[in-house]
């Protein structure tokens, strides 16, 4: 990069998981957006990171490996991102039984749309296993798209995949406490995902907030696009709270969804600490800016 002051995106996904770009074209994507700093986060491997690396060191930009867990905590399904750090076997370990999980409830959602809903779930659900290295529902809900059952991915899940539809099924993923275990084996900065998403009250949000920082969660995603004055708030108060520090992203998946480009994400509070920052030169100044 020309300029010491960077747009950053810790926060994205390739074909390796559920988006539609591979690493190379990712990156290219990414350069052309302005980001100076970027990472690869595909949900339950790290497949991906190897060529992404090698795309972004040919574009003079910096890049930081990551991957998105799912954990369990309360019965609630969370997100959450380990950056940087190394591969180990403890990592791999994980990633390789929830990559099985996944395989099995894709399954389970294909024999329920078959049976309660009447559409060719079996012969669905098998076309995403087959091409998916790590199918999830987003690779299915675009499956019952192609086929001409629903109009587009947002439909695919309000009619067959959402909690109380035909094809929800519930997955029991490994707890929080062992999820950051994982991840700090494997020397990661720790993030908790999109913490505004969760359909937890205040005081439960709160509680996996605190939870999280005493485990040894380094940040909050503080910054994504989407999110609401009312929500960069209350999120950006829990940060200061637990004494984390605030990570920006876009959580990109599909150049197609215009809402959510590379790069694009919310200026963090000046009293927040920019997680950016860890991966960067001392003297890199930051800039979050709006696309």
């Amino acid at each position: 990069m020309t300029s010491d002051i960077l747009r950053i995106d810790l926060h994205t996904h390739s074909t390796h998981s559920d988006g539609v770009l591979d690493p190379v074209e990712l990156v290219v994507r990414a350069v052309g957006r302005g980001v100076g700093l970027l990472a690869l986060t595909d949900h339950d491997t790290t497949a991906g990171c190897g060529a992404a690396a090698a795309a972004c060191a040919s574009h003079g930009i910096r890049f930081v490996p990551g991957v998105e867990l799912s954990a369990s905590w309360r019965g609630q399904a969370i997100h959450v991102i380990g950056l940087g750090g190394a591969d180990c076997a403890a990592l791999e370990a994980h990633n390789a039984e929830l990559r099985a999980r996944r395989r099995q409830r894709i399954e389970e959602i294909g024999a329920r749309l078959e049976r309660r809903a009447r559409l060719p779930g079996i012969r669905l659900a098998q076309a995403v296993m087959e091409t998916a290295a790590v199918p999830t529902r987003q690779h299915l809900a675009r499956a019952i798209v192609a086929g001409g059952f629903a109009p587009d991915i947002s439909r695919a899940f309000e009619r067959f995949l959402a909690r109380g539809r035909d094809g929800h099924v519930p997955v029991e993923w490994p707890s929080l406490e062992a999820t950051l275990m994982t991840l700090k084996r494997s020397r990661r900065t720790i993030v908790l995902a999109h913490p505004h998403r969760y359909k937890l009250s205040g005081g439960a949000l709160r509680a996996l907030v605190s939870e999280f920082a005493q485990l040894g969660g380094d940040a909050l995603e503080v910054s994504l696009p989407g999110m609401s004055p009312d929500a960069v708030d209350r999120i950006g108060r829990l940060a200061r709270a637990s004494r984390l520090a605030g990570s920006a992203g876009s959580d990109f998946h599909d150049p197609a969804v215009p809402w959510n480009p590379l790069g694009r994400s919310l200026k963090l509070a000046p009293e927040i600490e920019p997680l950016a920052a860890r991966f960067l030169p001392a003297a890199s100044a930051l800039t979050v800016p709006a696309a």
